[in-house]
């Protein structure tokens, strides 16, 4: 087996050859490394790296060692929001640009005691900060199907790495829509699941704010289901963190026949979309009626204005609090970008009850969504609403004619799902007339992520858009 073949395995195929011993760690590494020295520089997925000799011999040591956990020798690159033991984590902000961690965040630990070989981070914008993963530490990381455009965000670089075949498997994480926006832009899936499936740290505030969770990124969902098993699980600190986890890899294989789809579309009207968005996603809709599934379309009865300034007023709440320190020390605060200090002052100037507004009509979304999944067993929407646009533009100002009021409303499809917890799935619908990918958001009811991962892997194998790899 060539080393361009260990590149292109999935993950779990990958690791059972390694089990066996069919293949060595040192030679799933010096395929991977192989690999990113001949496309990484056209894409900047892949940062902060450690030198080649000391991941060569950490994969020889995997070799001479007993398995350490189910992941045990496979080559990974965490994202750059995660703080890792001895590697470089930067939050993609020139305050961190030389920070190296002491300990691990709940997240690499994880992955480490699972056996993974931590081959550098993933390239994100600066804190994660809008869907274009651009930053001044590290540049801006650009698209493996087209390098002139984006791969998308926060979660940019590890979307790219996936689509690139860097890395077998990756991590994510989705506040507003980093997992799947990026995962749309570059033809892989990304999960985002049930709040508290996946615990954060225990760092802060951890009753009130429920908008961000960690992730599996992957190149078909039986690979999400891997990882998923290895990040989820419950933490006894952190109070919305799931008591019980029951495993999914094994699990997947379900008929889905007869289950119903709510296709909510642009919401009457109410989302911008660029021209072929949603066709791209209707596309899809062949696949699901070859597995029996129906798909209707469906208009919420709720206005979609109430979710956003919910979100707009929860989401700066949440990163004021999250980054006040940085914005109250001025030599710090001159080193944060415009988009951060617009949230962190928003965030400032809010009301104890403007807050709480918002959270009862996030209350209200919640039950009526429990309403909406009385009828439909999924609901979906378009994972974006503009194919990946150019890589030197931080945030599209307008689509298809209307202007964008902030640095994230052209992504606001992704916040009814981001805005309550609840699961969603972004699946690949193919590529548009120039070649650019675009996803579809499976999203289901609080603890439904079985289910959508079982619609998910029943979609791929119906329509691998996956197997189409780039050209970088």
């Amino acid at each position: 087996m060539t080393a361009t073949d260990l590149t292109l395995l999935d993950a779990v195929d990958l690791l059972r050859l390694m089990e066996r011993k069919e293949i060595s760690c040192a030679e799933v590494m010096e395929a991977v490394l192989a690999r990113v020295d001949a496309v990484n520089p056209a894409i900047n997925a892949i940062v902060s790296m450690p030198d080649r000799d000391t991941l060569m011999a950490a994969a020889k040591a995997a070799d001479n060692t007993p398995r350490t956990g189910p992941l045990h020798g496979l080559p990974f690159a965490v994202k750059d929001l995660v703080e890792v033991k001895g590697l470089r984590s930067t939050h993609g902000s020139p305050i961190f640009a030389d920070h190296v961690p002491l300990q691990d965040d709940l997240l690499a630990e994880r992955l480490r005691a699972a056996g993974a070989i931590f081959i550098g981070k993933t390239n994100t914008p600066e804190f994660g900060m809008g869907s274009q993963s651009y930053n001044p530490v590290h540049g801006v990381t650009r698209n493996p199907y087209d390098i002139t455009k984006t791969a998308g965000g926060s979660s940019g670089g590890a979307a790219a790495a996936l689509a690139a075949r860097l890395v077998p498997l990756a991590d994510g994480s989705d506040m507003m829509g980093s997992l799947r926006n990026p995962a749309a832009f570059c033809n892989v899936y990304g999960f985002r699941p049930t709040f508290g499936l996946v615990p954060g740290d225990p760092r802060k505030e951890s009753f009130f704010n429920q908008l961000a969770t960690d992730g599996p990124m992957a190149r078909s969902v039986e690979d999400l289901a891997f990882l998923l098993d290895v990040i989820a699980g419950p933490d006894p600190r952190l109070p919305h963190s799931h008591a019980e986890v029951r495993k999914f890899t094994g699990h997947l294989d379900a008929d889905v026949k007869g289950l119903k789809i709510g296709w909510i579309g642009d919401w009457n009207g109410h989302y911008a979309m660029e021209a072929g968005v949603l066709d791209q996603c209707e596309g899809a809709f062949a696949a699901f009626a070859d597995l029996g599934v129906e798909v209707e379309p469906f208009v919420p009865s709720f206005a979609p204005e109430r979710i956003w300034n919910s979100w707009l007023t929860l989401r700066s709440f949440a990163i004021a609090g999250g980054l006040k320190a940085l914005y109250d020390n001025p030599s710090t605060r001159v080193k944060l970008k415009p988009e951060a200090i617009w949230e962190i002052e928003r965030g400032l100037a809010l009301s104890s009850m403007e807050v709480f507004e918002a959270s009862t009509v996030r209350s209200s979304w919640y039950r009526q969504l429990a309403r909406a999944f009385d009828r439909f067993d999924v609901l979906a929407l378009p994972s974006a609403q503009v194919f990946p646009f150019d890589a030197d533009t931080h945030w599209p100002s307008e689509i298809a004619g209307r202007p964008m009021t902030t640095y994230h409303q052209w992504m606001e499809v992704v916040i009814p799902a981001s805005l309550v917890g609840v699961p969603a799935l972004n699946v690949p619908v193919g590529f548009n007339q120039s070649g650019l990918p675009m996803g579809l958001q499976l999203i289901g009811p609080k603890g439904a992520d079985l289910k959508l991962l079982q619609l998910g892997h029943a979609y791929h194998q119906t329509a691998n858009w996956v197997e189409n790899v780039p050209g970088v």
